[in-house]
């Protein structure tokens, strides 16, 4: 008879049932991941990364040719990838876009909320259509998706993962013409925060990374504005795509079946503490 796992009398490490010494597998074999914002920067890399640990793929944005393109440079290097055209601030189709999805490979297992937009503008001279665009594709988009695919889960009796990406900018901003999105992504925070909690008894884990200033085409058009910033960083650079690889795969894969509600800061040391 197995002896239960209790302060008194704990197992060894290597004999808990189900937990291999070290637990730190990235295998997502049988896993389907839905990428959203994945035409181009962290997105195009996320998805690259998941079907590189062995996920099946729907990368999904508003910009189906690059999707094309990136489907079949997955599918060269021995992944497995589809596109679909999606626009997170049109949540009246996010269920016709999941519907899709998951006819290319079933069940999304994985979803990656990765879209967003900047504001690039002071708060009080942004037009009504740009505070609902930010808002829409920011929050509320990935708010309707995360409840769309744990709907899906609750109902096929799976457990997921949600990972959404936030920003260093939802804790720290220095009034530099970003509030909105800086709002938004502390909505992000929140919104992991409490789905964690609403969707743990279904196994379904949600958390969000929060990137510093990392290359990317939003990122280029910060710097346009305001120039090279980071160069006021401890480490005088800026952050490169490959660099969340690893937080990625930890938040998605059996390694962090216990972590759920967490945002993890990945910001090279640039923003204080």
């Amino acid at each position: 008879m197995s002896r239960s796992l209790t302060a008194e009398a704990p197992l060894p490490n290597d004999a808990v049932p189900g937990f291999p010494l070290p637990n730190a597998s990235n295998d997502l074999t049988g896993q389907v991941a839905l990428v959203t914002g994945a035409s181009s920067g962290l997105g195009r890399r996320f998805a690259e990364v998941l079907a590189a640990a062995g996920a099946s793929v729907v990368v999904a944005s508003r910009r189906v040719d690059r999707l094309e393109e990136l489907v079949k440079e997955i599918d060269a290097r021995g992944g497995k990838a589809a596109a679909v055209a999606v626009d997170v601030s049109d949540v009246a189709s996010l269920a016709d876009a999941v519907d899709r999805a998951e006819a290319a490979f079933g069940t999304i297992t994985i979803l990656v909320n990765n879209a967003g937009i900047p504001d690039a503008q002071r708060a009080h001279k942004m037009p009504l259509e740009l505070i609902d665009a930010v808002f829409d594709t920011n929050l509320r988009g990935p708010y309707v998706l995360s409840c769309e695919i744990a709907r899906r889960l609750i109902k096929a009796e799976l457990p997921g993962r949600i990972v959404s990406t936030s920003s260093m900018g939802s804790f720290d901003y220095k009034g530099n013409g970003a509030a909105l999105y800086s709002i938004t992504k502390a909505g992000i925070n929140r919104m992991t925060e409490a789905l964690a909690v609403e969707w743990a008894r279904f196994g379904i884990n949600v958390n969000a990374i929060a990137p510093g200033a990392f290359s990317s085409e939003m990122m280029d058009g910060m710097i346009e504005r305001i120039g090279d910033f980071w160069e006021n960083a401890p480490r005088k650079r800026l952050g490169q795509a490959p660099q969340l690889d690893s937080t990625l795969l930890y938040l998605v894969s059996p390694a962090s079946e216990a972590v759920t509600g967490t945002v993890i800061k990945v910001d090279d040391g640039q923003h204080g503490r």
